[in-house]
């Protein structure tokens, strides 16, 4: 945890407000879904009093979701002069393109395990989209909501979906972080206390459902990693949790390096 939360928070906020000075941009766009991440990243926005766009964009999406994401864009408008709303419902614009990539047998559709993910990575993408309708439109900026642990630890996002953003404010936060300075801003309980989902399914399983691992695990897992330890080097669940992120890392290493470019060489040019 941090010694001064203020002094962390007010850090964040100095650099969203020069990196839009600089950049000569009005203000933030932010998805907002009703997870921690989203909601302390719109919180750091608002405070720089530039413009804020909170953008719901429900696909399918539970109702638990929606009614955190409408509770805290609600408290966030009471709250601060600069923050305005909207709810963009792309349910049925990914309904048409699910039509496009349909197979049929005996009059049912059926996709398979990877034709699933790549539509639940659709669903993130078409967020992105719109995301970016609304920030070119305003000549605003988007704001990132990953997290270190899912940014740098597993990966636990989807490239050019909530991986395509301008800027990332809590992309050096664990996850721990991010609930301390969540607590100190006094942001609703009820998104505190919610199990973390990327809601990119029909069905309401969680982060730690489908990587294995909770968070506290995986930052635990990452601290001793840095600290140049291995999965040789514990036994039991510990062993278990840190072959988890290794592995995870490993396939999705390709998220956060940059794009590789072949170089062609001078000798070939000439």
């Amino acid at each position: 945890m941090f010694k001064d939360n203020l002094k962390i928070i007010n850090f964040i906020v100095d650099w969203l407000n020069n990196y839009c000075d600089m950049n000569s941009v009005n203000g933030f766009v932010v998805g907002v879904s009703g997870g921690i991440d989203s909601a302390l990243t719109s919180t750091l926005c608002s405070m720089t009093k530039k413009p804020v766009l909170c953008i719901q964009m429900p696909i399918h999406q539970s109702t638990n979701e929606i009614i955190r994401s409408t509770n805290h864009i609600k408290w966030l408008e009471e709250k601060f002069k600069n923050v305005n709303s909207i709810e963009d419902n792309l349910s049925s614009i990914y309904d048409e393109f699910v039509k496009t990539k349909s197979n049929f047998t005996n009059s049912q559709r059926y996709f398979n395990e990877k034709q699933q993910l790549a539509l639940a990575n659709t669903r993130s993408r078409l967020r992105m989209l719109n995301l970016y309708f609304h920030a070119t439109s305003n000549n605003y900026i988007v704001a990132g909501t990953g997290n270190k642990v899912e940014d740098f630890g597993v990966g636990f996002y989807t490239k050019y979906g909530d991986g395509g953003v301008d800027i990332s404010p809590i992309a050096d936060l664990m996850k721990s972080e991010v609930k301390s300075l969540a607590e100190f801003l006094k942001i609703n309980s009820e998104i505190i206390l919610a199990k973390p989902t990327d809601g990119l399914w029909d069905d309401t399983r969680t982060d730690e459902e489908q990587i294995g691992a909770n968070y506290d695990e995986l930052e635990w897992a990452m601290n001793e990693i840095e600290k140049g330890k291995k999965s040789t080097d514990f036994e039991g669940r510990n062993k278990e949790v840190i072959e988890i992120l290794t592995r995870f890392n490993f396939q999705n290493k390709h998220k956060m390096i940059p794009i590789p470019i072949c170089k062609i060489p001078e000798r070939l040019k000439n």
